[in-house]
């Protein structure tokens, strides 16, 4: 499971000839893909990707081993992986998988130490850093993950650093 990403999941088949309906997060990562695997009975199978075409809010997936719906049924409801070094190959300077970033030390910009990040909620505008401070009693701090609020995310340190904003902390 180390080393392995989900980037989206069988929802259903359309039409007759085993083409995958799939619900994905980054059309850019899904438009890109060559070869997946998807995790059936505890065993890693590997699929090549024949085309990817997008239809609504779905990608439409068709897979060179698989030719009908039959073929298809095991696999609806099962996620489809890649290589984790693939996606983060594709990654700008300033762009991280929120799996690397759910862990890290938050701290304000005098260095002190606000608490760590234990989830990423996505929502309509940002992506939300959810903190864990040290003082559990305060409840959890949310922190929407911009630029400007979110200057410095060192992943090999392990930190980030948010500005401070009346309010917010």
């Amino acid at each position: 499971m180390e080393g392995i990403i989900s980037v989206g999941k069988i929802l259903n088949f359309h039409g007759i000839l085993g083409i995958a309906k799939v619900g994905y997060s980054n059309a850019e990562t899904i438009s890109g893909l060559k070869k997946v695997l998807i995790k059936k009975d505890g065993k890693e199978e590997t699929f090549t990707v024949q085309s990817v075409k997008f239809h609504k809010n779905f990608a439409l997936v068709k897979f060179k081993e698989i030719n009908s719906i039959d073929e298809l049924l095991p696999y609806k409801g099962q996620n489809i992986f890649i290589q984790k070094e693939e996606v983060e190959k594709s990654l700008d300077e300033d762009e991280f998988l929120i799996q690397d970033l759910i862990g890290l030390n938050a701290f304000d910009n005098n260095d002190d130490f606000i608490g760590v990040i234990s989830d990423v909620k996505t929502s309509a505008g940002n992506d939300l850093l959810c903190i864990k401070p040290e003082d559990e009693t305060k409840g959890e701090i949310l922190v929407p993950f911009a630029k400007e609020l979110v200057p410095i995310v060192d992943i090999n340190k392990k930190k980030v650093v948010i500005k401070p904003i009346e309010g917010l902390l």
